[in-house]
């Protein structure tokens, strides 16, 4: 008799492998099954290869999403091609980087504000695989499109290396290299031609001429600083020469000081030799009053002087006469006066 199945078992068993299924689930989504997600989109303008979906999405190093779709987007209106990464992030993860603890949706616009930009950076090396590096980078200009209205719009930036290959992208190396030919095929008919030859020639004439001025200049030299190394001498001994000088004229300069310093006190108001010089000035202006007084029209002295005078000049009347008279008759002082002569 064949033995039926327990339908309880077999309900069971089903049970706890739907449990073990959502277990596993739930561990292999790392817990974040249920977290709420808010959308963001990023446009990039240049190649996004090695960017898959599902690349993490991190701010200064904290992942904080995922990268949800990759697509194309044609501008009718600038007539190119952009890369539209919508991106999922979590609310917790981005709840309060605007500093205030506010939801997603009112961080996100905030950081967006205060210059959050989304670049892609390398994961490896090795498998050249990319992720969406966000920072805040205000001055760099970012790149808005404003194509999505149900998710926030992250300003992309462009990388070191796009902005080299963008540079390259506007270099023209076919003129560059046009360019360098030219100067290449200057440069050879320069060197083949006949000015660099002469002038190689002049140059070699010239560092002739230098040496023979420079090995006479040499011959020279020993005189010059045999004279200098004199003169320096000489200037030596002068030196000390003026310095003695100096020094007798400091001395001179003392004695000089204390020369004027026995001046002064000789000179003083109140110095002897002072008293004695008004004394005698007093004296004499005494002297000259009284030689004034005896010497006036009116005085005695005057008066005398006047007939002594008077005498002395009769008296020198007298004898030119008797002088006259023992000239014409030297007799007289024998005879006395002759008669009939005129009296004096």
């Amino acid at each position: 008799m064949k033995r039926r199945a327990n339908a309880t078992l077999i309900g069971a068993f089903v049970v706890g492998g739907l449990v073990l299924l959502a277990a596993a689930v739930i561990a292999v989504a790392g817990g974040k099954l249920f977290t709420r997600k808010e959308r963001a989109v990023m446009h990039f303008g240049g190649s996004v290869y090695g960017l898959q979906v599902g690349a993490p999405v991190v701010f200064r190093g904290v992942r904080v999403g995922s990268v949800a779709s990759i697509s194309v987007f044609y501008d009718k209106a600038k007539d190119n091609f952009t890369i539209p990464v919508v991106a999922e992030l979590e609310r917790d993860a981005m709840r309060g980087l605007d500093g205030v603890r506010a939801g997603a949706d009112e961080a996100l616009p905030a950081l967006v504000a205060r210059g959050l930009r989304a670049q892609l950076s390398m994961q490896s090396l090795l498998t050249g695989q990319l992720y969406v590096d966000l920072d805040l980078r205000p001055d760099q200009p970012p790149a808005v499109r404003g194509a999505y209205r149900d998710a926030v719009e992250i300003p992309t930036a462009a990388t070191a290396m796009q902005n080299l290959k963008s540079q390259l992208d506007g270099v023209d190396f076919r003129r560059l290299i046009d360019d360098v030919s030219a100067i290449a095929a200057s440069a050879r008919a320069l060197v083949g031609g006949p000015q660099l030859k002469q002038a190689l020639d002049d140059l070699q004439q010239i560092t002739g001429s230098v040496k023979r001025l420079s090995a006479r200049l040499e011959q020279r030299m020993v005189p010059l600083t045999d004279e200098a190394q004199g003169a320096l001498s000489g200037a030596r001994r002068a030196m000390d020469r003026v310095g003695g000088a100096a020094d007798g004229v400091r001395d001179t300069a003392r004695r000089f000081d204390k020369t004027a310093d026995n001046a002064a006190a000789l000179l003083a108001p109140d110095a002897p030799l002072v008293r004695n010089v008004q004394s005698a000035a007093d004296e004499l202006t005494r002297t000259a009053a009284a030689l004034r007084q005896a010497t006036a029209d009116d005085s005695n002295l005057a008066r005398n002087t006047e007939r002594a005078l008077q005498d002395v000049s009769r008296a020198s009347r007298a004898v030119r006469e008797l002088a006259d008279l023992l000239e014409r008759h030297p007799e007289a002082l024998l005879r006395g006066r002759p008669t009939g002569a005129a009296p004096p």
